[in-house]
């Protein structure tokens, strides 16, 4: 099916009447809607457009949580699998609990619990420790210096990010990376 106008138009206004005739996916979250989901609107080059639910789940798009296009609704735990999904790809942005709430299709506070209840941690947290983690591979693998590699995780405020690394290695990034530094391979050939 197409994207015409009239559909871009169904999507933008959030107009209950066109629901049935259509459904809309985003590429970039692999979400599908309603053409009457309040979600916040795509921008247009990621939307693709199916005659019905089945089309969009075959195509490998998830029903949307807040209108529920398929009438049922996604279990906790692919919600949360899709949430991380989307974590593990922008974790280098700025991401907010209302950021990550408004794509994944879902309340702050559900999100929030829910994502707690299936992991163990809270959003936020799981966010640090993507950061941390990929912060310690650059600071073992390169020589850049602590303030870029912190803004190439999403932490631009480079003393905060100290802070925050030392908090979950218990070492400042120039000290870990002291004493994780990678040894230059030792010949034997003599």
């Amino acid at each position: 099916m197409e994207l015409t106008n009239e559909k871009w138009q169904a999507i933008l206004h959030n107009d209950p009447s066109y629901d049935n005739q259509f459904f809309y996916a985003v590429k970039t979250t692999r979400i599908f809607c309603k053409p009457s989901c309040k979600s916040k609107p795509p921008n247009i080059e990621n939307v693709r457009i199916f005659s019905d639910a089945n089309q969009a789940l075959a195509s490998g798009f998830r029903p949307c949580k807040r209108c529920k296009p398929t009438g049922q609704l996604l279990p906790d735990s692919d919600w949360v699998e899709q949430i991380t999904r989307f974590i593990d790809a922008h974790y280098s942005e700025r991401l907010t609990l209302d950021k990550l709430a408004e794509m994944c299709h879902g309340s702050m506070y559900h999100l929030h619990r829910t994502f707690k209840r299936i992991t163990g941690i809270t959003p936020v947290a799981y966010i640090q420790q993507k950061r941390i983690s990929k912060a310690m591979a650059c600071l073992a693998h390169t020589d850049a210096p602590v303030a870029e590699i912190a803004r190439s995780v999403g932490i631009p405020n480079t003393p905060y990010f100290i802070t925050l690394f030392r908090k979950s290695t218990g070492l400042t990034p120039t000290a870990f990376r002291q004493n994780h530094r990678e040894q230059p391979a030792v010949s034997t050939n003599h």
